[in-house]
């Protein structure tokens, strides 16, 4: 398995430090508002790595924090007259409805950085007697000029940092690059005692913290969005591979970046879309395969038009589970032909093209093009005459493969326990067979009316439910 390493600018092999054991760090979100579909892409695509990780027999460690203290919340609580608490509360119930409903499976740890505060502390506190961090005024800041290897993520230097750095003029700092490890408290904001009087912590701190305090010193992976890049993620790597003398993450990933109709997405241009508003009227599974259906570190374009192809994507994967669960129950148990083992053969082919391109750096939009052939065939090939060993075989393995990245069809159950229904369904097979067409049609708008839709196909008839 080989992967793309933000640091090195290559792919290089993937070797966790510790046998199939993967301890991995994704930067959550900050909660003041629900999530929007440039975070999702993240979430999706780290999720997808974790998936495909355990797939291949991996235990996989998880870590994704909330930042639950930030301007943002403080603000948001000032116009709504409430609490930070109640801010951070409430909008990280509302990300756990958009991740579960996009498949984004619970982190290993959750953790928050106010619940971290006493360890948040102790760090700063190496920093400064290690001689990283100098404390003015209440504020504590981390000297980036005292860490020799400042800027190896990005790949700038110190002179193009300093000139490109979107930096508040702060004459307490030494230098415009420094950073806020603790920031003393403003009237109205809601602070914790230390050492350097009452504050809070700065942005950056909080991840190392709590990524090395559940998952070690040194992490397998570290990931995130582009925009975390610089400053956030090399502020990481500088405060905690000076607190303790050791390479922070082995592997950096970072995915593409995400525009909406061609243009970076912004409230104040009307092209900014939350999860929630979109998946009031799209099923969520349609959202990460739109996600998944390009290479992750690839920019992608958001579009309502492209959404509607996603989801015509996603009806013909469903479509085939569909067809494929009706299969299952309509054939037969018996030996296979020879044709068949052949046909197996091939399918366990699809399986290797599908893992090659999952070890090629996470490929799903190959991975997702597999899934494809696999429909395809299976509908070209099996019927209600086939072998129902077979069937069950091709039907658990697309499911699985299809689990790697997230999709569960949910929605293409074909679990009929009414026997009036299924007696329904064979009379009208029969009744297409003697070509008695009124009376097919009128099982056809009977069956309508309890909500189970029928299609003809050249492989059979398959079944859906609409409610």
């Amino acid at each position: 398995m080989r992967l793309y390493n933000t640091m090195t600018r290559t792919k290089e092999e993937f070797k966790p430090l510790k046998d199939k054991v993967v301890n991995m760090y994704v930067c959550g979100p900050t909660v003041y508002n629900y999530i929007h579909i440039g975070n999702a892409r993240a979430f999706i695509v780290f999720d997808t790595v974790r998936r495909y990780l355990e797939y291949k027999g991996y235990t996989v460690n998880y870590v994704q924090n909330f930042t639950d203290i930030d301007d943002k919340i403080i603000n948001r609580a000032k116009e709504e007259n409430t609490t930070e608490k109640e801010i951070a509360e409430r909008f990280i119930e509302e990300y756990f409805k958009d991740a579960d409903a996009l498949g984004i499976k619970r982190a290993t740890v959750h953790p928050r950085a106010t619940e971290h505060i006493d360890d948040i502390i102790e760090f700063i506190k190496i920093l400064i007697d290690k001689g990283y961090a100098y404390v003015v005024d209440g504020n504590v800041y981390f000297e980036t000029a005292k860490f020799k290897d400042y800027g190896k993520l990005s790949h700038k230097n110190i002179d193009e940092l300093m000139a490109g750095a979107r930096v508040e003029i702060d004459e307490k700092k030494k230098n415009p690059l420094d950073f806020a490890l603790w920031k003393a408290q403003k009237p109205g904001e809601p602070a914790w005692d230390s050492p350097w009087g009452k504050g809070r912590p700065g942005w950056h701190i909080e991840c190392s913290v709590m990524s090395t305090k559940y998952l070690g010193k040194t992490l397998d992976i570290h990931a995130g969005g582009p925009d975390l890049i610089f400053p956030h993620h090399e502020n990481e790597i500088a405060q905690s591979e000076a607190a303790y003398d050791q390479p922070f993450s082995k592997y950096w990933m970072h995915i593409g970046y995400l525009n909406v109709n061609n243009e970076k997405m912004s409230k104040s241009k009307g092209n900014f879309f939350t999860v929630r508003e979109l998946t009031e009227k799209y099923d969520p599974e349609v959202l990460r395969l739109f996600m998944l259906m390009a290479h992750y570190r690839s920019p992608i374009n958001f579009s309502l038009d492209l959404l509607d192809q996603a989801k015509s994507a996603y009806e013909r994967l469903s479509n085939a589970v569909v067809n494929l669960k009706h299969l299952v129950n309509i054939t037969k148990d018996r030996e296979l032909s020879d044709e068949e083992k052949d046909l197996i053969v091939k399918f366990d082919e699809y399986k290797k093209q599908f893992e090659e391109a999952m070890d090629d750096d996470f490929n799903t939009a190959d991975a997702i093009s597999v899934l494809f052939e696999m429909a395809k065939t299976a509908n070209a090939n099996l019927n209600g005459n086939s072998s129902k060993k077979l069937v069950e075989y091709i039907l658990e393995m697309f499911l699985k493969l299809s689990d790697v990245l997230g999709l569960s069809y949910k929605n293409a159950e074909t679990e009929i326990e009414d026997e009036e229904i299924l007696r329904l369904i064979e009379e009208r097979q029969k009744a297409r067979k003697e070509k008695n067409w009124k009376l097919a049609d009128e099982i056809r708008d009977k069956l309508k009316e309890r909500g189970i839709i029928l299609e003809d196909t050249p492989e059979g008839v398959r079944w859906k439910r609409i409610r």
